[in-house]
């Protein structure tokens, strides 16, 4: 009976020990942060692009932001911000902190253009606001604001939603009067790094018309001009048209020094240093005989370094004075420089190509461009010269397929641009790369939160 039972255990261990045991399914691997972003934009895009279209279709006039401050601050504060308004003007701050680490800033501006929409889009606006004459004028967000302020939100928020992956701070900044050149520094003179956290890195983007939507760049240096504007008043002796010798016309003179201006470029500045002076307006006269008492001129004047800025400037003043010397005007002209001025803006070249490195990484390699500088303004550049910290102003495209095929062909105008009444991105795909190029760039800023502070 027990060699019996010995050899039915020994066959019961055989049988037991050919069945393979079972494995256990593997625990899932962790997602990637941009993976984990790719689902939460999968989920929530549509909602952002609806904030995008109640932004689009009510735009407001620098400086009269009110009504987008109050819809940021309501979404900072649904995603966990600390949110102080009324920051020089109708800015708005957003703090969180999450552990220790880095300040990083993000910032997006919030005002339109008096422009009239010729888009077609079905949330065209229709808004038409007073400006600072009191005129009734159409409003438009020609310039992107309103996706600048959309992906500020949606990179905030999905910030907001993933603390465990990143530890420091964000300084959310939502920017009027960006048109104007007066935004940031109205915050600044308002406390912007004396009342909240002082940032380690400012970030950035604009919007690009000539790149397709869906592509990103990060330039390294200049990537925006000195925006300079010029008032100038030259007096003359006014008279009647037909006894030009007993007068001395401002007009002429006006002309002799339009075209001296055109010197302070192509024979005083170095050909390899960017710089424009452009005459945007010219005003004199009232009637075809009648020599007027003075001629009223408006110029913008763009560059990069400083050493030209001084350069142009000094050189306008000279080639003015010069001209009413010459042609005997009663008294020298009026030379108005506006004091409050839009600096260049410098992209750290390090963090430019960290930015492209990160860029290449989450939306590949063939998503990330070479854009120019351009010679536009943008008073981004203030935050990183008041800091004095790497800062970066990077672009992302807008332009259609389509539209890049449409504007090849013989004869065609090219897309619409900037500033333009038939400005319209392509919003989604737009958003979606702006969203993950700020929100990847941003947790490659901030260290990774410690485990057990998880």
């Amino acid at each position: 009976m027990a060699a019996m039972t010995l050899r039915i255990g020994l066959g019961l261990c055989l049988l037991l020990c050919a069945v393979p045991l079972r494995a256990q399914p593997a625990a899932p691997a962790p997602q990637s942060p941009d993976a984990l972003l790719q689902g939460w934009l999968g989920g929530s895009l549509e909602s952002w692009l609806g904030i995008y279209r109640k932004l689009h279709a009510n735009p407001e006039l620098s400086l009269q932001e009110q009504q987008t401050a109050a819809l940021v601050a309501g979404e900072l504060q649904r995603a966990g911000y600390q949110v102080t308004t009324g920051v020089g003007g109708f800015g708005v701050v957003g703090v969180l902190r999450n552990g220790s680490g880095p300040t990083l800033l993000l910032r997006g501006d919030m005002d339109a253009l008096p422009v009239e929409e010729q888009t077609g889009l079905a949330y065209a606006s229709r808004v038409r606001a007073k400006n600072d004459s009191g005129e009734l004028v159409p409003v438009l967000h020609a310039c992107g604001h309103d996706l600048h302020v959309t992906n500020l939100l949606a990179s905030a928020a999905f910030m907001a939603a993933q603390r465990t992956l990143w530890s420091g701070t964000l300084l959310i900044v939502a920017q009027p009067a960006e048109e104007l050149g007066e935004g940031a520094s109205r915050m600044i003179a308002a406390g912007l790094f004396d009342r909240f956290p002082r940032p380690n890195y400012a970030l950035a983007l604009h919007v690009d018309p000539e790149a397709l939507a869906g592509q990103v760049a990060a330039t390294p240096g200049w990537v925006a001009a000195n925006a300079d504007s010029v008032d100038i008043t030259l007096f003359g002796r006014g008279g009647h048209g037909a006894r030009p010798q007993a007068a001395v016309d401002p007009i002429v003179v006006a002309a002799h020094f339009i075209t001296a201006l055109q010197t302070l470029v192509s024979r005083r500045n170095d050909p390899q240093q960017p710089a424009v002076v452009t005459v945007g307006s010219i005003h004199g006269g009232t009637k075809h005989n009648v020599i007027p008492d003075s001629v009223a001129l408006q110029l913008t004047v763009r560059s990069y370094s400083d050493a030209v800025r001084e350069q142009l400037l000094s050189g306008i003043r000279q080639l003015a004075r010069d001209q009413c010397a010459a042609f005997g005007c009663p008294k020298p002209p009026e030379v108005r420089v506006k004091e409050n001025y839009t600096p260049a803006v410098y992209n750290d070249p390090a963090l430019a190509r960290q930015a492209a490195a990160v860029f290449a990484s989450a939306l590949g390699p063939q998503a990330v461009v070479e854009i120019r500088p351009t010679m536009g303004g943008e008073d981004f550049g203030r935050f990183g010269r008041k800091l004095g910290v790497p800062s970066l102003l990077f672009r992302i495209g807008t332009a259609s397929e389509a539209a890049r095929r449409a504007s090849k062909k013989p004869g065609a105008p090219p897309p619409p641009g900037l500033h333009s009444a038939r400005f319209a991105p392509e919003a989604k795909p737009a958003l979606q790369t702006g969203v993950r190029a700020m929100v990847n760039l941003a947790l490659a800023l901030l260290p990774a939160r410690p485990p057990a502070a998880r």
